[in-house]
């Protein structure tokens, strides 16, 4: 039995579809097809339910996941147990939020190079919503959110939260401490509408009884930090990534009395029985944060 044709039908069957099976094995479709229906073949019943666009597994479709998953299992505990999966030589699709692309991203990609240099990625930079929506339908592999993606196949690890500050410009905010009343009475830059910095924020000022007098939704960091280092309000930015002063030198965090609250980090992917590359990534991605975040 071909495992190839096995680990195509797998795959349809856990992203409940041959498109995105196809987009996960870097495959055309027709192919995907192709090494179903031979293991049809071979095994002399019907996996897949053809009859109408809707996926359907056939009886006999169902009984052959749970082996497939079983076989699949037993290649990677071979290829780990003879050696042949030590050096990992995978292409996987990582996809970030802006607050971890401007933090440990990069640095971290860096380390997984020296790490693991037989893996490539392709990175996307997108919101939380969008992320964890590819994730579920297995467009990314791998994915970096403020949100957990959710699915029978999806696991989802916590990283370590973010500390959200205030950040304002070193020639305009001079003040040692400020309330977050006197901050309301400036403009004040946030992420995207109902974003969980967005929210947190409304929810904050509501508690304290504070109306602010505008907030400004942005969807880059780089937007808000320019906007910032223009003299232009005061933003709600991860402190992570207004470190590098060479990027922003005339930015800095504001000591307030109210505590912004800090900005989950979860690592959702898909469980591959064909391969340990996403949890070693995974693996990788909470060891540096755990050390360098």
């Amino acid at each position: 039995m071909n495992l190839r044709f096995v680990e195509a039908f797998y795959w349809v069957v856990a992203l409940k579809s041959v498109t995105r099976a196809a987009e996960k094995l870097f495959l055309t479709q027709p192919a995907i097809s192709s090494r179903i229906a031979a293991l049809e073949s071979e095994l002399g019943v019907l996996l897949l339910d053809r009859r109408d666009k809707q996926f359907r597994l056939t009886l006999a479709g169902s009984r052959f996941y749970a082996f497939a998953e079983r076989l699949l299992d037993l290649q990677r505990e071979i290829k780990a147990e003879m050696g042949s999966d030590n050096a990992l030589t995978v292409s996987l699709r990582i996809g970030a939020i802006e607050s971890v692309l401007h933090s440990w991203l990069v640095p971290w990609l860096e380390f997984l190079g020296a790490e693991h240099p037989g893996i490539a990625f392709e990175l996307s930079v997108d919101t939380s919503p969008t992320l964890v929506d590819q994730a579920e339908r297995g467009t990314q592999d791998l994915v970096f959110a403020a949100l957990p993606a959710a699915g029978d196949t999806v696991v989802v690890q916590a990283l370590p939260p973010m500390e959200m500050v205030f950040v304002g410009n070193r020639d305009v905010h001079r003040k040692r401490q400020y309330t977050l009343a006197a901050l309301a009475e400036m403009d004040l830059l946030t992420f995207q509408r109902s974003s969980q910095p967005h929210i947190s924020l409304l929810d904050q000022l509501h508690q304290l009884g504070i109306k602010p007098k505008r907030v400004h939704t942005l969807s880059s960091i780089s937007a808000m930090a320019q906007l910032v280092q223009g003299g232009f309000g005061v933003a709600t930015l991860p402190l992570a990534a207004i470190r590098n002063p060479l990027a922003f030198p005339l930015l800095k965090p504001l000591k307030c009395d109210v505590r912004l609250t800090s900005l989950p980090i979860y690592a959702s992917f898909r469980e591959d029985p064909t391969s340990n590359a996403v949890q070693a990534v995974v693996a990788s991605a909470s060891k540096f944060v755990a050390a360098h975040v």
